[in-house]
């Protein structure tokens, strides 16, 4: 278990500063993770790698010299903000374009991808390509949709070393794509992890049993079996990896590099037994090893397990693969020395300036600010249960991503209603800091949500009841744009679909208040429903018959919170009567 922290919402952020003053000479900090603190010369391709923190040195461990550029990081097993990757690449870019790779998770994808699109969109040159080097996580036909776990590390430092040989974006790009087709993964472990303040695992694993094919952020096996000994565990990595070898690959008298990966709390004494018997096995498979790591290259908290990585070289890759490294948490060969970057980072951003709304606008915004402070209650409220409605086939990290979002943006919609801001102002900058601060899937889809609302208000003027349900479906319509999920893939848009649609149907027969309350009712049984669904879409995807007979946390929060902000809204409203009452009166 996690043994020292703080404030565990804090922990992320902490953890960032100490890694950074311990590592001066190699990282810099800014505003969403790390950067080198050496000199690239001019034009030179940035890499910027990234992902939920909680697996070091994966990725911040991973910048400097010979390898990446940058390194987002995001809150605990919850991929970066937007904000957060676009800060960073920003900081990162030599003027050569931007190369971003990283994990194949739902989250991460949502808000890279919208970086590296505000990037493009002031003339930044930028190319991705995911890590999908599990095997277990999806069909070799299907191979597209597999997660990134440990063979991050061939196609970060590929992509890395062809930059630093002079390689221009596109041939980085596609030296990138040919080593994660040529880089497998496979993993177990024998307890899941507990991420710092949870009382509990994301997972158990039975006394004396091993999960089979597991992922880095606490998701369960996709099988279990009892625990073998340690030649037996080399023999299943080995006969699991060698049942796929790379299109194209003769793996009798193939050069592989492999990686036994320990995520978190497994020995390297145990590893070295192990692996011990991986090089016996892969030297009968007329296989010939270079360069092999035994050690932790990305962790998942304090997991015990292992996972074995082979990665097919050609000469080039391999060529590429020999280049010297240095880095806070891992260096290979010798780096000549390196210029620091004199240049002092300032985090700049003093806010821009507050337009005030009117007094109409003003008064909306003081309900936008009870509704968000409503929204931040109600997570407080259920944050273990949806974390653990989570952790069941997911990574259980979903109630404390929420409720990092809905603090971060009540204060910032509290600020902007203490400097006169209308409505869209304040319901725009709780979206923004919801984003920024929660990371991962839930903040970027919620940030599109409250985004698509707050445009509908206005900062002139009160919104009729019409207008706030044409902002619920523009949400509605732009989680689906963005995130790709329908009804029925059980996501957070198997409550919202219904929510927006009952919305948008009553306001015609009814007030605000009523067509809300109706609404919410749909959303909660619609977020009941999901229980029976299979997931077709993130991370629960994977485990997928794992969830079926619980809901999906994503639709239960808004289930939740949409309830709540109806009882806020009436009392609003209520309120707005008698003021009118009395004015009558008086």
């Amino acid at each position: 278990m996690t043994r020292l922290w703080n404030e565990p919402a804090d922990f992320a952020d902490e953890m960032i500063d100490g890694f950074v003053a311990a590592n001066e000479r190699y990282v810099r900090r800014v505003p969403g993770g790390v950067v080198r603190a050496t000199v690239s010369p001019a034009g030179q391709v940035a890499v910027v790698v990234g992902g939920g923190s909680g697996h070091y040195p994966a990725f911040g461990g991973l910048v400097g010299p010979g390898l990446a550029h940058g390194a987002a990081m995001g809150n605990l097993f919850a991929s970066p903000s937007t904000q957060q990757v676009y800060a960073v690449a920003k900081a990162a870019d030599n003027g050569g374009g931007v190369f971003f790779s990283y994990g194949n998770y739902a989250g991460d994808v949502l808000n890279f991808d919208a970086a590296q699109e505000r990037l493009r969109a002031e003339g930044i040159a930028c190319a991705t390509v995911t890590v999908t080097d599990d095997i277990v996580s999806a069909t070799r036909d299907e191979k597209h949709k597999r997660r990134g776990i440990a063979g991050d590390l061939t196609v970060f430092r590929i992509a890395a070393a062809a930059a630093e040989a002079g390689a221009d974006l596109a041939e980085v790009t596609r030296l990138a794509r040919l080593t994660n087709e040529r880089t497998r993964s496979f993993g177990v472990a024998f307890t899941g992890c507990t991420l710092p303040g949870a009382e509990q695992p994301l997972f158990t694993v039975p006394e004396g049993r091993m999960a089979i094919g597991l992922g880095i952020h606490g998701e369960p096996g996709i099988d279990e079996t009892g625990i073998p000994t340690a030649d037996g565990l080399a023999e299943l990595l080995v006969e699991k990896l060698l049942a796929e070898v790379p299109d194209g690959v003769e793996a009798e008298g193939a050069r592989v590099v492999p990686i036994l990966n320990g995520l978190g709390s497994l020995k390297y004494e145990e590893m070295f037994v192990v692996y011990r018997r991986i090089a016996q096995l892969l030297a009968t498979a007329g296989i010939e090893v270079v360069d092999p790591h035994v050690g932790e290259y990305c962790t998942s908290f304090d997991m015990a397990g292992t996972s074995l990585t082979l990665f097919w070289l050609d000469e080039t890759l391999e060529a590429l693969w020999q280049a010297p490294v240095d880095t806070p948490a891992y260096r290979r060969g010798s780096v000549a020395p390196q210029e620091r970057d004199a240049a002092a980072f300032e985090a700049a951003a003093a806010d821009a300036v507050v337009a005030p709304g009117d007094e109409a606008s003003r008064a909306v915004a003081a309900v936008v600010l009870a509704a968000v402070r409503t929204i931040a209650e109600t997570v407080d409220a259920h944050v273990d249960e949806l974390g653990r409605i989570d952790a069941i086939a997911g990574d259980g990290d979903h109630g404390i991503g929420m409720q990092r979002g809905s603090r971060a943006a009540l204060v910032a919609a509290a600020d902007a209603v203490e400097a006169g801001a209308g409505a869209r102002t304040t319901l725009e900058r709780a979206a923004d800091a919801w984003s920024d601060r929660a990371g991962g899937t839930s903040g970027a889809l919620w940030g599109v949500i409250l985004t698509a609302i707050s445009a509908r208000l206005g900062d002139a003027g009160a919104p009729d009841a019409a207008a706030v349900a044409a902002g619920v479906a523009a949400g509605a319509q732009g989680v689906m744009d963005y995130g790709k999920a329908e009804v029925g893939d059980k996501t957070l848009v198997d409550a919202l679909v219904p929510f927006a649609a009952t919305l948008s149907q009553g306001i015609d027969d009814s007030g605000l208040v009523e067509a809300w309350r109706a609404a919410a009712a749909a959303a909660t049984s619609a977020a009941e429903a999901t229980a029976a669904l299979l997931p077709r879409m993130g991370r629960a995807r994977t485990h997928g018959q794992n969830s079926v007979g619980t809901p999906d946390p994503g639709a239960i929060s808004l289930a939740l919170i949409a309830t709540a902000v109806g009882d806020t809204l009436a009392a609003a409203a209520a309120a707005h009567n008698d003021d009118k009452e009395n004015a009558h009166v008086d």
